[in-house]
């Protein structure tokens, strides 16, 4: 697991096996966005404080190189085949595709305002840009790497995720205290009320559960996706902890606390806590190999 101390300029790496931190390794400016490629080789950073993206090697854990971006670059999306990485650049409006192939920038698209996180289709057609200052999604195609449309998603989208089958975006809406999700084919968006100050939305590889991570009262709220309830309630600790971004896998629902600087283990079948892992300061985005 690495995972991005934002205040400490670090990056964690845990074995996702004993949960013990490995390394903690130097990763640029005010890290936040993570990702990983399928094959563990190299972690992708986005440094906010320095608009560049951070690469790491992670046979001997350092950084091969920078590259430069937007203003503010705050999410990072690996498309599906790993040779694009979308950089959300919040304080340009703008998302950068990386060549992963190259470590260049291939395209520099305008969204709405404020983009924060993206996320892919299974077929890597579409990426969804959630702009938290416009309250919508931007839906690029991939293919002419221009946005294809606007879908209306909430006051302030922050976080997003899409359903194995592609006909839902979930977003975490943090001002309107609710996770909407979107048909990707209507934009109609069905409202779920969660905790207050939703940050991020992650869904199983089942599709099954949406997890959102609930700013406000340090919890993690369990949606069905069938019938768009919450399904649980998770603490992950009291209020001031602060969940902030999610990673889930078939094996565990990862959670960084910013508030606490811990990264917390949930169970996905029985919705438990089972680990919690002392990082550094502001832990922001999460990624497991």
């Amino acid at each position: 697991m690495y995972v991005t101390n934002q205040q400490d300029n670090t990056l964690s790496v845990v074995d996702a096996r004993t949960y013990k931190v490995v390394a903690t390794v130097p990763a640029g400016a005010a890290p936040e966005g993570v990702a990983v490629t399928k094959d563990g080789r190299h972690v992708y950073i986005a440094n906010s404080g320095s608009a560049r993206v951070s690469v790491l090697d992670t046979r001997n854990n350092k950084i091969v190189k920078t590259v430069p971006v937007g203003k503010s670059p705050t999410g990072v999306g690996l498309s599906p085949d790993d040779k694009s990485l979308y950089v959300t650049n919040g304080k340009s409006s703008t998302v950068s595709v990386i060549d992963t192939r190259t470590s260049r920038v291939a395209a520099t698209i305008r969204v709405g305002k404020s983009p924060v996180n993206v996320a892919f289709s299974r077929d890597g057609g579409s990426a969804y840009v959630a702009n938290a200052g416009s309250g919508n999604l931007s839906v690029i195609d991939t293919r002419t790497r221009r946005v294809a449309r606007q879908l209306p998603a909430g006051r302030y989208p922050v976080g997003v995720a899409l359903t194995p089958d592609g006909e839902s975006a979930y977003v975490a809406d943090e001002v309107g205290q609710q996770v909407l999700a979107v048909s990707t084919r209507t934009g109609k968006a069905t409202a779920v009320s969660v905790g207050e100050g939703p940050f991020d939305v992650a869904i199983g590889p089942d599709g099954r559960f949406a997890y959102s991570a609930d700013l406000g009262p340090g919890n993690v709220s369990v949606i069905d996706t069938g019938s768009h309830r919450v399904a649980a309630t998770i603490a992950v600790g009291p209020p001031g902890t602060d969940p902030f971004n999610l990673e889930v896998t078939s094996r565990a629902v990862y959670v960084t606390n910013q508030g606490a600087g811990t990264l917390t283990v949930i169970d996905p079948t029985s919705h438990k806590v089972v680990a919690t892992v002392t990082l550094g300061a502001s832990p922001y985005g999460v990624a497991v190999s």
